[in-house]
């Protein structure tokens, strides 16, 4: 994998994929809330603690991102300028896309917004994912307390925490729905066929050859193989 912030290799490339993908995530958070049918885990979460505080769903996002962001310090975590940069655009995105949006639609068009979410939300992961400037702070707090532990399993530790915010943003009162059981199925699937569409392969690497010491170009992985098994709600 590249060195997380390294951008010496398609610097506008990557920086435009990035930012591409954070905004459309922030739109497609936008596009599940105005469907009022369920959200994802973490945005249930988020939309009990805007309900309780008062503060905007997005300035929600953002005080989370970064608290989460905290907790990388103990797992020796190095975040990138894609992990600081998903917990600030994220949050600035959905709350502009939110006032935009009107509430009060129809079903139908409500059942194609929530659709429509979780497709873009698929494609915005493999946006900035690809880009590889660093991971989202929750999965970067999964990734590192595995890897601090290697006996754990990251399916398993990031299932128990997000039942465990599932849990408490519907006591909070977060929107849990049918649209929360539609993401769980779908984002998988759509995360798996976008990430390594857009993943951006390694810049080629040098090595001394045996003959003259002169450097070779070493080979570049396909796109799927140097994106990882990189999950959804990446945040």
């Amino acid at each position: 994998m590249a060195p997380i912030g390294n951008l010496r290799h398609r610097p506008g490339r990557r920086l435009t994929q990035l930012y591409a993908g954070l905004v459309l995530y922030g739109v497609s958070m936008a596009m599940m809330i105005r469907s009022g049918l369920g959200l994802d885990p973490w945005d249930v979460f988020h939309q009990g603690l805007s309900r309780q505080t008062g503060l905007s769903f997005g300035t929600v996002t953002i005080a989370v991102g970064a608290l989460v962001l905290l907790l990388w310090i103990p797992l020796r975590q190095r975040p990138g300028l894609g992990t600081v940069s998903n917990v600030v655009v994220i949050g600035l995105v959905v709350d502009a896309t939110v006032a935009l949006l009107p509430a009060g639609w129809p079903l139908p068009a409500r059942i194609a917004l929530l659709l429509g979410g979780i497709v873009a939300n698929g494609a915005a992961t493999g946006l900035y994912l690809g880009a590889r400037l660093g991971p989202g702070p929750r999965d970067g707090l999964m990734t590192g307390y595995v890897a601090r532990r290697p006996g754990r399993s990251v399916r398993l530790v990031r299932t128990v925490i997000e039942v465990t915010v599932l849990a408490l943003g519907w006591l909070l009162g977060g929107t849990v729905g049918v649209g929360t059981v539609a993401y769980a199925l779908g984002i998988g699937p759509l995360a798996q066929f976008f990430i390594p569409r857009f993943a951006l392969p390694d810049p080629p690497a040098t090595t001394p050859t045996p003959r003259t010491g002169s450097p070779a170009p070493l080979p570049t992985p396909p796109c799927g193989a140097a994106s990882g098994s990189g999950h959804a709600e990446l945040r």
